[in-house]
């Protein structure tokens, strides 16, 4: 995912008319006879255009979270209930010429045991055409770590992350994008909740996307694509890939299914605990020669995932437009492309319910 920084600083197009809209996101996830995370974010996104040359953006987000979070790695013994509350929020001037733009963005997120803070620069031109453009920015991103179950634990973590890319319109109906990002973070990595979870101190990333938007006037229909490709430090690889082809139903409505793969292999210092009753899964020859850097975390191990989605959108007048968005997410070991999955990961589900209500003025 994009860091908050970099995120403030990715939408287009010039400052146009002004606008406003609101989200609601509802999101909630489950293991075999473990009800886990539940999530409701509510989300306000404001533009306002400053004469003809600016363009100021403004959002805010608020995730409220609750349920049981497994302890070591998958198990149901090991969960324990958490609640939390999220406030978020974004603002970005850009300042737009004849063929290129300048944006200045800051980003905040504050939560019991984290805040963050970023702050962005990206410019985007364009040849005289217009039938390419290219976009280059650059994200600061200071966090601040800590712990509900320790209070003495202040971490903190510093992150600089660069971004450039080309968009080319092939043909009237064909448009293509490649995009590179480079990130590296230095300071907390480790899970503040696991005892035996330490990480290295310093975090590589490295992103590639491929986009390619294709439109059959015939059935007016717009097929968009996406590939992403991601590796770290850790030794983390993953392959994600977006179809989306989105249906035009009347002058008023438009119907987009989508299709999600995705998968990755685990970091280097991932282990595969052995569940008994002596309690914490501690790896073996753990006690004899304890490695550097080791984590049960789910979240690094390898597997794949699939997602289904349906989104419906509306135009009920020139100025006002709603849409509703459905997703289901499973995730599994054996699904993982390229090797095999870790073994003994519980099966993973989660679904997501968004709406939303826009207005230009």
């Amino acid at each position: 995912m994009l860091l908050p920084g970099a995120a403030a600083a990715q939408s287009e197009g010039g400052p146009g008319p002004a606008s406003v809209a609101f989200k609601w996101l509802s999101y909630e996830d489950w293991q075999p006879g473990l009800q886990r995370i539940r999530v409701t974010s509510p989300s306000l996104l404001a533009r306002l255009p400053i004469g003809e040359r600016f363009g100021l953006e403004a959002s805010a987000t608020i995730d409220n979270v609750a349920g049981a979070s497994p302890r070591w790695h998958s198990a149901i013994s090991g969960a324990s209930r958490m609640q939390d509350r999220r406030e978020a929020g974004d603002v970005k001037l850009t300042r737009y010429g004849e063929r290129h733009s300048l944006a200045l963005g800051v980003a905040v997120s504050d939560e019991d045991d984290y805040v963050s803070r970023a702050v962005s620069l990206e410019g985007r031109w364009s040849s005289d055409d217009n039938n390419r453009s290219w976009n280059a920015g650059v994200a600061l991103t200071r966090d601040r770590i800590g712990s509900s179950d320790d209070f003495t634990l202040a971490e903190r973590r510093r992150t600089v992350e660069a971004t450039a890319g080309v968009t080319q319109a092939l043909s009237r109906t064909d448009i293509v994008q490649f995009g590179l990002t480079l990130s590296e973070g230095r300071g907390y990595y480790s899970d503040p909740y696991k005892r035996i979870d330490q990480r290295p101190a310093q975090r590589r990333q490295r992103i590639a996307t491929l986009r390619w938007n294709h439109h059959v006037e015939p059935l007016n229909l717009t097929l968009r694509s996406h590939y992403r490709a991601y590796g770290d430090s850790f030794g983390v690889r993953s392959h994600t890939l977006l179809l989306e082809p989105m249906f035009a139903a009347g002058e008023r409505f438009t119907v987009t299914p989508s299709l999600r793969l995705y998968s990755q292999s685990a970091a280097r210092f991932y282990y595969d605990p052995v569940y008994s009753f002596v309690g914490e899964p501690f790896p073996p020859g753990y006690f004899e020669s304890p490695p550097r850097f080791l984590s049960p975390d789910q979240r690094l191990s390898a597997f794949g995932a699939l997602t289904l989605g349906l989104k419906l959108q509306a135009r009920l007048s020139d100025a006002w437009t709603a849409d509703v968005k459905f997703e289901r997410y499973e995730q599994r070991s054996a699904w993982r492309v390229g090797g095999p999955g870790s073994p003994g990961l519980a099966r993973f589900s989660a679904r997501f319910v968004q709406w939303g209500l826009a207005r230009k003025f």
